[in-house]
């Protein structure tokens, strides 16, 4: 199923996008996409066979705006360097174990909505990445298998960082990439079920309109079910929270002098196969 939310910022209301390309309301069936829904087999269910009968109204998608396809996220979990490509343009040793930061949930921001620059920033930066959303609770798993187990879906995010403040201002890379609006997410949660092979999906990234990342989930030198595996021995996952699985090569960091970071005015578009397309316009905070 490809679940999203629709409407105003604040006052989203559930929905489906059916395989004919129609949206459907789902308000009527469920309150709303979150940890709580995608842990409820039942709930879960319900919204299947409405959609099997075709008891859904349909939506006109026209001018609706599309939010964050999940509600109420717990935690946003990230891994840094996890593309074999990206670490060779930056010049970076691939880690022996995954590289883990945390982006705040309130960076989430729909799949088409403003991104702000932030103010004195000279860096600002774009990353395509895979998201995966849990589904079960999971602490201390055993196998990757079992860990994929644990995964109720997967969403386009954008990593947008600020690669000074990241890098060059001290302490932990948490500074550059919590700024306000950091992470647009969606437009669709998509299944678990829809999504064969999570390392086989790929992922591309445009600044006005001028292709800067074309890569590969397969060039993950962390797959996703060993990074949800891993992050399970330190912390519990919840069902609702979000891991960012990392960038192909072609950001601006990685670029040649001068870098083309990003600034008001520009637009970023970028899409994962069968997880839909996102479109911001970069103005400054």
């Amino acid at each position: 199923m490809k679940l999203l939310r629709v409407g105003t910022a604040g006052a989203e209301r559930p929905a489906l996008l059916d395989a004919e390309g129609t949206l459907r309301d789902l308000s009527g069936v469920v309150a709303d996409i979150d940890g709580a829904l995608l842990a409820d087999a039942e709930a879960l269910g319900r919204i299947r066979a409405a959609a099997d009968a075709g008891d859904l109204p349909a939506l006109d998608a026209t001018g609706l705006r599309v939010g964050p396809p999940l509600a109420r996220i717990g935690k946003i979990v990230c891994i840094g360097l996890n593309y074999h490509d990206h670490a060779r343009e930056t010049g970076a040793e691939p880690p022996a174990e995954p590289v883990v930061f945390m982006k705040a949930p309130d960076t989430v921001v729909g799949p088409n909505d403003t991104v702000l620059v932030p103010r004195r920033s000279l860096k600002t930066d774009w990353e395509v990445e895979l998201a995966v959303v849990i589904g079960r609770t999971a602490r201390y798993l055993g196998s990757t298998e079992e860990a994929l187990a644990h995964v109720a879906g997967y969403a386009v995010a954008h990593d947008v960082s600020e690669r000074e403040f990241q890098i060059e201002r001290g302490g932990t890379w948490d500074k550059g990439k919590n700024c306000e609006t950091f992470n647009p997410l969606g437009p669709w949660l998509v299944t678990a079920d829809e999504v064969r092979d999570p390392q086989g999906l790929s992922l591309k990234l445009w600044v006005n309109g001028e292709l800067k990342q074309d890569g590969t989930t397969a060039e993950q030198i962390f797959p996703v079910g060993e990074v949800v595996r891993y992050l399970s021995q330190f912390m519990t996952l919840y069902p609702g929270d979000v891991i960012n699985t990392g960038t192909p090569a072609g950001v601006a960091l990685g670029a040649p002098e001068p870098k083309p970071f990003l600034r008001a005015g520009d637009v970023v578009e970028l899409e994962i196969e069968g997880l839909g397309r996102q479109r911001q316009e970069f103005k400054d905070a």
